[in-house]
Parts: structure tokens; sequence; C-alpha cells
């Protein structure tokens, strides 16, 4: 019996030439395993957040050439409860690009090119935006007031002029290698009341800044450690 024109062994499409990773499904780039996807250093070059299988909870796409993450690109993906982006490009994101991850706990944006901060999921513990091009006017007043809770806090290297709101919830906070130059009694403590205890911070980092701390001595008397950094 003669087989169907479209059986053929000549009749099978070759690929296309235009094919590219960014074609491929998520878990031929990447390793899916158990709600874990793993894209790291992807070949061909990964520049965009990829298409996440259903239920996806934690996501690791380090050291690739993602610049941008717009406000799509994990709104399907509401399980997600970490995101590891650390190594890439990214110089902006939506400002509701987080809105949905309302269960988002760890989000790493460190080595990046980011300018500005978008907004941050509430339940938050840890965020790390190390190694950036943040400066103060980047980073709203309230960026981190809701977050109650909080507990790990990274800015390091980056271009801050000034110590932002920190939420009581804060336990590790890096701050060095910025352009810190002052501090005042608000900064980690209330001026308002003096009886005002804050217990949970156990680190904090400020080394690699302008700013002489010994010049601030009424600003960590709420504190039960002393600030690292330049006292001379």
């Amino acid at each position: 019996r003669a087989l169907p024109a479209a059986d053929e062994p000549d009749a099978t499409p070759a690929p296309r030439e235009s094919d590219s990773g960014a074609d491929l499904p998520t878990c031929l780039l990447c390793v899916c395993l158990s709600g874990s996807v793993y894209c790291e250093e992807v070949s061909p070059d990964m520049t965009t957040v990829p298409l996440l299988p259903k239920e996806t909870a934690y996501l690791y796409a380090r050291f690739n050439k993602i610049k941008k993450i717009g406000r799509n690109d994990f709104g399907d993906t509401v399980t997600l409860k970490r995101i590891d982006l650390t190594g890439n490009l990214i110089s902006e994101i939506d400002d509701a690009a987080f809105s949905k991850l309302t269960i988002l706990e760890e989000l790493s944006l460190a080595e990046n090119k980011l300018i500005k901060l978008p907004a941050l999921p509430a339940k938050l513990t840890s965020f790390n935006a190390n190694h950036n091009l943040l400066k103060t006017r980047g980073v709203k007043a309230n960026a981190f007031k809701k977050l109650t809770k909080l507990a790990n806090l990274y800015l390091a290297n980056n271009q801050l002029e000034a110590v932002p709101f920190i939420p009581e919830s804060v336990r590790i906070l890096h701050l060095q290698d910025n352009n810190i130059t002052e501090v005042n009694t608000d900064t980690f403590c209330k001026s308002d009341n003096s009886y005002y205890l804050r217990l949970s911070l156990s680190e904090v980092r400020m080394d690699g800044n302008p700013v002489v701390l010994s010049k601030y001595p009424d600003s960590f008397t709420c504190m039960k450690v002393l600030p690292v950094g330049q006292y001379r």
C-alpha cells in the first residue's frame, strides 16, 4: 500500500535555519526537576526570561544575558518562591514584574546593571541587589517599608548616597562599598523614642563608604552591634 504523501520520508520538513535557543521549550534549554528550573550559562545565549513550566517554585537563571524583565514574564507562574537572576545584563524591570508573586520569598538580582528597583513582593525574606548601579534616587522611599518578613538585605557595591528605610525584621544588612556620606538618629533608631531597641539587627556592614561613623555616636544607641565601617 502506498504511503500518503505526508508519510513519505522526503516529505518531512527540514528544520528552520532561524531556529534558536529562544524557540526551544524551556526544559530542552534548561534542567527541570521537581518544581525547580535550572538555566545557568545557557547556550545559545538566553536574553529573556524563559517560559516556565506550570507550578515552578524555584528558578535559577544565573550567568546568562537577560537584559530586561517585563510585566508578564512571571505573570503566569504565581507558585514561585525563589528567583535567582544573578550575573545577567538586566538594566530594566517593569514595576509590576513581581506584582503577582505573592508567595515569593527569595529574590536575587545581584551582578546586573540596575539603576532603579521595581516594586517588591511583600513576603520576601531575602533580597540581594549587590553589584548593580543603584543610586538613592533609584530606590523609592518605601521600597522596603512593607516587607515585614525581610531578614536579609544585600545592597553592597552600588552607588547609594544614603541608607534606605530598613524594616524592623532585618537581621543582616550589607551596605558596604557605596557612597553613603552620613547617618542620623533616625537611620537605625528613633529620635523621638530613647527607649527604642532594634534587637533584630545582628550584622551591619558599612565599610567602604565615605561616612566616618564615629562622628555619629548617637545614631547607634538602639542597636546591639555597631556597624562595621570607618571610625577614625
